[in-house]
């Protein structure tokens, strides 16, 4: 019996489904399978009871799922301590980050680390928010990125910072004309924003609402790229963090206004599996990250 057989097990259980654990350990359904049949001849026990319908764990399978835990973490734990007493920070760190976070802060970062750690290899998938957290959960990756972080009993959250919301409009519009707006002044105004579903998107229907104020959603899009084009064609006026109207406000495509009231700061934090052992190389990444923008 192997670690990597333990590793597939837990695997198998935690996202219940052979595929799906096959493609995490980057071997076929049949090899999940055959190693699965192998632990239970090991153990002279059956571990799972498989059918078409449903995927459930006997007891002796619940008791091994359980002992393997400790033992990969104890495993995990006896790798990354050889490493911190070598000083050896190498090897290979995977992470899921929504889009707006990824594509418009996360690449200097991780250019920064990489410069200082040449020998880690570092690999982001831009995703939704909810795929971020079962990328994270479904051991996909070792970390994800996320806004509005939402507590899960799994879940380490290490918060990063407040995000400034800003007001981004047409610089045709009457509000390119501002310092600054309150939040009262949108009322009736036509909006472009996000979703329902992401989490911004919900975080400021709550602020709305808890300043009596009322939206008109002309469009909505599940990503910030969308959104800021359909407010240069002046469709509407949009709130987004600041750091993704950056470039439009330089080129002039866009004017950003900043929020006068209403707490409009976007928090964003790291998010990784409970009792999971860092690596001296993912801390060092999640120091990085920790730095001011």
């Amino acid at each position: 019996m192997q670690i990597e057989t333990l590793k597939m097990y837990c695997d198998l259980v935690e996202t219940r489904s052979f595929t799906k654990a096959g493609q995490i350990n980057e071997v076929t359904q049949s090899a999940v399978s055959q190693q699965i049949s192998a632990l239970e001849r090991s153990f002279k026990s059956v571990l799972v009871e498989r059918s078409k319908k449903m995927f459930k764990l006997t007891r002796e399978g619940q008791t091994v799922y359980d002992y393997s835990q400790e033992i990969l973490r104890a495993s995990h734990s006896l790798h990354a301590r050889l490493e911190e007493l070598k000083d050896i920070i190498s090897g290979n760190i995977r992470g899921s980050a929504i889009y707006s976070i990824g594509l418009y802060e996360l690449a200097a970062q991780v250019k920064k680390f990489m410069q200082s750690h040449p020998t880690v290899n570092v690999h982001i998938e831009y995703r939704h928010a909810d795929q971020v957290y079962d990328d994270v959960l479904n051991h996909d990756v070792e970390f994800g990125l996320v806004a509005y972080p939402a507590k899960h009993p799994k879940l380490e959250i290490v918060a990063l910072r407040q995000e400034p919301l800003v007001l981004v409009c047409n610089p045709e519009h009457p509000f390119a004309k501002l310092n600054q707006v309150r939040l009262q002044e949108l009322q009736g105004q036509k909006f472009v924003g996000f979703a329902p579903d992401i989490p911004t998107r919900r975080a400021l229907d709550r602020i709305f609402k808890t300043h009596g104020v009322s939206v008109s959603y002309e469009m909505e899009f599940d990503n910030v790229d969308t959104v800021k084009r359909a407010v240069e064609i002046d469709a509407g006026v949009a709130i987004v963090p600041a750091a993704t109207s950056v470039s439009e406000v330089a080129k002039r495509t866009l004017v950003a206004v900043p929020i006068a009231d209403g707490d409009c700061f976007r928090p964003t934090a790291v998010i990784y599996k409970k009792h999971e052992i860092l690596t001296p190389a993912l801390k060092q990444l999640l120091a990085v990250l920790k730095e001011p923008a």
